[in-house]
């Protein structure tokens, strides 16, 4: 019996009364835009908000719980995810709508492109960095996305979420403990919603902003790679891309990954590479940016799951020490 089939018999008449989709031994590499990675101890996809209380109500406490969005920030590691993965529906998690005066509500599994389109629909600015950032809002609340100069926290008015018991939370923006490409929140919340808040703007002007993210995004972006986006956060003072570069790690190549040569903060899957190729390739610019200026990058892709044994990687960072 496999490790999935196992969890998913020893949670009984739980497995029974749940109305979204459990899969044992789930293929990680389907989800992630890497299109790498092991599997899946047990997928659960929620058909709504109750669905997945109830479910983490009956769930044993001693199950870990990881939280996935679209799979865009995300790298799997070869030995897969052990205990539950849980990904929203889009139908139960995926809506967006104006809800008075500037303000929108949008569930955790809605794509950040789908906001910025509801607020251009109704004539709010504000939301056109959401345009081109290829994730959903889910994953924008848990790590402040931002680009073209907006964060995600100048736009939260509020956030829903369950705690690893199936209770529901709200948190105000302050509650969030916002910074660059970080929130405080509790690792084990899993956010299901948000109100946003903008400001009234002519459509054609906020549709000219959006144009504009979608222009830079085809010409400076490998967005047609199988890549996780930026790799890299900002350092303080520079650009995680000029280190790279200055490092001369532009197109460096492990395996069937590769560091992008139109875009050198973005990691690519050449077609080949595995999540060990993927993320010894990471560890590798790390320490060559290190060795080069001092500086050192801290992962924005995010990496879960178990090492393959064997196949183990080790922060470079700390063997340049």
């Amino acid at each position: 019996m496999t490790t999935g089939a196992a969890l998913l018999e020893r949670l009984g008449d739980l497995a029974g009364t749940v109305r979204g989709r459990l899969t044992p031994d789930a293929p990680m590499d389907a989800i992630t835009w890497f299109r790498a990675g092991g599997a899946a101890d047990l997928l659960f996809q929620p058909a709504d908000e109750e669905d997945l209380s109830a479910f983490l109500k009956g769930l044993p406490l001693d199950v870990p719980v990881t939280v996935v969005g679209i799979g865009s920030n995300l790298l799997v590691r070869e030995g897969g995810i052990r205990g539950v993965v849980v990904r929203l529906s889009a139908k139960g998690f995926g809506s967006v709508e104006a809800i008075g005066a500037n303000r929108l509500r949008a569930g955790a599994a809605t794509p950040d492109k789908r906001v910025a389109a509801a607020a251009l629909e109704a004539g709010l600015g504000g939301f056109h960095f959401y345009h081109g950032i290829p994730g959903a809002i889910g994953g924008a609340l848990r790590m402040n996305a931002g680009a073209n100069g907006v964060e995600t926290r100048e736009r939260v008015v509020s956030v829903r979420a369950l705690d690893r018991q199936g209770n529901a939370h709200e948190f105000s923006n302050a509650d969030m403990g916002y910074a660059y490409r970080h929130s405080s929140a509790a690792p084990d919340l899993i956010f299901v919603g948000a109100e946003f808040e903008g400001y009234p703007e002519d459509r054609e002007a906020v549709k000219a902003a959006m144009d504009a993210v979608q222009t830079h995004r085809e010409t400076v972006q490998p967005i047609r790679e199988k890549t996780g986006g930026s790799t890299f956060k900002n350092p303080e003072g520079t650009s995680a891309w000029k280190e790279v570069d200055k490092a001369g790690c532009r197109g460096l190549m492990i395996g069937g990954a590769q560091m992008s040569p139109m875009h050198c903060n973005f990691m690519i899957n050449t077609g080949s590479a595995t999540g060990y190729d993927l993320e010894f390739l990471g560890e590798t610019v790390r320490a060559r940016v290190l060795e080069n200026s001092g500086i050192r990058l801290e992962w924005e892709i995010k990496r879960i799951g178990d090492f393959k044994p064997g196949r183990e990687v080790q922060p470079y960072l700390g063997q340049l020490l």
